[in-house]
């Protein structure tokens, strides 16, 4: 891997392409009625999964770019399940009560601030509405600093399988200057608590680029986070823009490293997961090789949705809270990103949809080829147009950039097949904005 093409090209700007269209692109245009109409069409006997955002937390990272509310009492959780209940009612409504349910997560925020006894309480009611298959994967995001034993116990007796973990730097220096103490003793008991009550597949979150944060310091970061040996790593590269991000305006700019700084982070990381036993999984995974993310690489199952890679193979994901994305055959939707506007919509009795897009052909053709490239670092343009009957030449004629691309040896393109170089895995962004038809407008 070459420093000064990671330099170029990987600027924390462009989108990440969990979805496309991404959601700068959504508009008003589509609503709640369009939502609706979408959700009363969805198959009778097609699994769907649910996302559940739970936008609370005890304190603010001030690297967070989630939409999120700090609190220290209970109340406004409380006030926000009950909305949360009241949307679940109406998706079912409209969805058919009882649609199959094979994938659930929990985001956030921090969303075991539920409490034991709530989470029970909204994990029954859930199922009362919707069809759980015995197999279901539940996942939940974990902040060690407030997880407590008896939530490792909720999750556990409610089928809970899976725990992301929020790590991003074991260095006290980089915690400080990001306002996330967590101690590796801290860390370590979560992982005790959920293997313990059988939770037993771990993911943890690293983020390299943060302030003070050194070379050095993320290879010790994923040497002390491999010796807890998660199932799955996700690595993620800081962007700081604190115009659109007011918490990351907390952060002094002054401390933050460069770009070339940055590309040997990256890399450092990388190569110490990878010597440690972890596969690398598209852009910015690492799973260790019999994890459902590695097996679904090799057979060529590996998806990418908008929480990121996924084995998850469901067409329609429903989301449910403040700004949760959904995706259905259609298009997708986002709702009101406020609590206050989200709760407004939830108890006049309608959907709380403020934006979405309807998918054209040429979006459907786009997205395949992106998710493709993000997934596989490859992908057989010829052969997904030939799916959705539409000609190649409009997607390989037109791309100017995929030239430059070529010229620079990021990427191969030979009959329409374009294959990313494996040293150049984390600029595959720059290979997927070239196929981004609201790119140059945004």
């Amino acid at each position: 891997m070459h420093t000064s093409i990671l330099t170029k090209y990987r600027d924390p700007r462009p989108p990440w392409y969990t979805i496309y269209p991404t959601v700068p692109d959504f508009s008003a245009a589509v609503g709640a009625d369009d939502y609706e109409e979408w959700l009363r069409g969805l198959p009778a006997d097609e699994s769907v999964s649910l996302y559940f955002h739970i936008p609370f937390c005890r304190s603010m990272c001030w690297y967070c770019g989630f939409p999120t509310a700090v609190t220290r009492r209970n109340g406004p959780i409380l006030n926000y399940l009950a909305v949360l209940r009241q949307e679940i009612s109406l998706v079912s409504e409209q969805a058919r009560q009882g649609l199959p349910v094979s994938d659930v997560h929990f985001g956030g925020g921090t969303p075991h601030l539920i409490g034991p006894a709530e989470y029970l309480a909204l994990m029954e009611f859930l199922r009362r509405h919707f069809a759980f298959s015995k197999t279901a994967a539940i996942a939940v995001e974990i902040d060690p600093r407030t997880f407590t034993p008896e939530m490792a116990e909720a999750l556990a007796a409610t089928g809970v399988n899976r725990a992301s973990i929020g790590v991003q730097s074991f260095d006290p220096d980089v915690q400080k200057a990001i306002n996330r103490i967590q101690s590796k003793v801290q860390t370590a008991a979560a992982v005790e608590n959920l293997r313990r009550h059988g939770v037993g597949h771990i993911n943890f979150d690293l983020i390299f680029g943060l302030p003070k944060q050194t070379v050095q310091s993320c290879i010790q970061t994923a040497m002390a986070a491999v010796a807890m040996r998660p199932n799955r790593f996700a690595v993620f590269g800081y962007a700081h823009i604190p115009s659109v991000i007011k918490n990351q305006r907390l952060i002094e700019q002054a401390g933050l490293p460069d770009g070339d700084v940055r590309a040997e982070q990256a890399a450092a990381v990388a190569e110490t997961l990878v010597g440690a036993g972890y596969r690398e999984i598209g852009l910015d995974h690492f799973a260790l090789p019999d994890d459902e993310l590695a097996l679904a690489q090799k057979t060529g199952r590996l998806r990418r949705n908008s929480l990121g890679y996924s084995a998850d193979t469901c067409k329609t994901v429903i989301g449910f809270g403040a700004s949760a994305i959904g995706r259905v055959g259609e298009g997708y939707v986002q709702n009101e990103v406020t609590r206050d506007s989200y709760a407004r919509h939830i108890a006049s009795g309608r959907l709380a949809t403020s934006k979405g897009h309807r998918l054209t052909d040429d979006d459907r053709v786009r997205a395949a080829i992106i998710e493709r490239l993000m997934c596989d670092l490859e992908a057989d343009v010829p052969t997904i147009c030939a799916a959705h009957e539409i000609e190649p030449a409009r997607f390989l004629d037109s791309v100017e950039r995929l030239v430059t691309l070529a010229e620079e040896g990021i990427v191969d393109v030979e009959n329409g097949f374009i294959r990313v170089r494996p040293e150049h895995r984390f600029v595959v962004r720059a290979v997927a904005a070239a196929f981004d038809a609201f790119l140059a407008n945004r």
